[in-house]
């Protein structure tokens, strides 16, 4: 196993062009990219295609690094890893979504549409009995959609002029996979205290922005604006992985 230093020497010769550098990298790390890979055995691809999949996300993740990220090269690049595969399984049609499901992600979005202005917000077993379906109906419906990224975005109000987004509106959402709860710890943990206090509070604690302003003693439009850059910064990381 390289260690930090090595690692570091490394990437700084591989960025310059050495393919020995790159080729070495890949080699020492085949263990944590083969550890990735595994994970989607089963899903219509040879594992041989999934290992050279997971080294084009290593060889992006050398590519992409930057010291500043304040994060260890290793943890940067298990989520770029795991997003060529994903990636590579979405867009070669290996994993379907039947109409059925993207029929009920519609139905799903309507009825959240209706909840606008209401004090509080539909969980998943409110939505499940309204639409006459399973809890896992719902959530397999919403992860098949491919909602991570739009989790984050804005589009109803929760009846005090705010606008909410859907992983507000269900505080009880899906649970992520191990790589994306790393990804989410890591872009967490390299936030500074107070930017890091706005985003549990507001995406875990289900505060407003009112409430979060009064809590850390700034203004809601100091929220507002700390809520907005990192949800940006939060959403061009996700999409790299992606």
């Amino acid at each position: 196993m390289l260690t930090v230093e090595q690692t570091k020497a490394l990437l700084i010769e591989a960025k310059e062009g050495s393919d020995s550098a790159k080729t070495e990298l890949l080699q020492r790390n085949s263990p944590l990219i083969k550890s990735i890979v595994k994970r989607y055995i089963g899903k219509g691809v040879d594992y041989d295609d999934l290992y050279q999949l997971g080294c084009m996300g290593f060889v992006k993740a050398i590519n992409k690094y930057d010291d500043k990220y304040n994060v260890k090269f290793t943890t940067y690049a298990v989520p770029l890893i795991a997003g060529e595969v994903k990636r590579f399984l979405r867009d070669d049609g290996t994993i379907k979504v039947s109409r059925s499901v993207k029929t009920l992600y519609t139905r799903i979005k309507r009825f959240l549409a209706t909840c606008q202005g209401r004090e509080h917000s539909p969980t998943i077993d409110e939505i499940a009995t309204e639409l006459e379906v399973t809890r896992e109906d719902i959530v397999y419906a919403m992860e098949a959609a491919q909602m991570p990224l739009a989790l984050f975005d804005k589009s109803d109000s929760h009846g005090d002029g705010e606008k909410l987004s859907i992983a507000e509106r269900l505080p009880a959402a899906v649970t992520t996979d191990p790589v994306d709860q790393l990804m989410l710890k890591n872009m967490l943990a390299a936030l500074d205290i107070r930017d890091r206090k706005v985003i549990i509070l507001r995406y875990f604690r289900n505060q407003t922005q009112s409430q979060i302003a009064k809590a850390l003693g700034i203004s809601q439009v100091q929220v507002s604006r700390i809520e907005q850059r990192v949800l940006s910064q939060f959403r061009e990381h996700m999409a790299e992985a992606n």
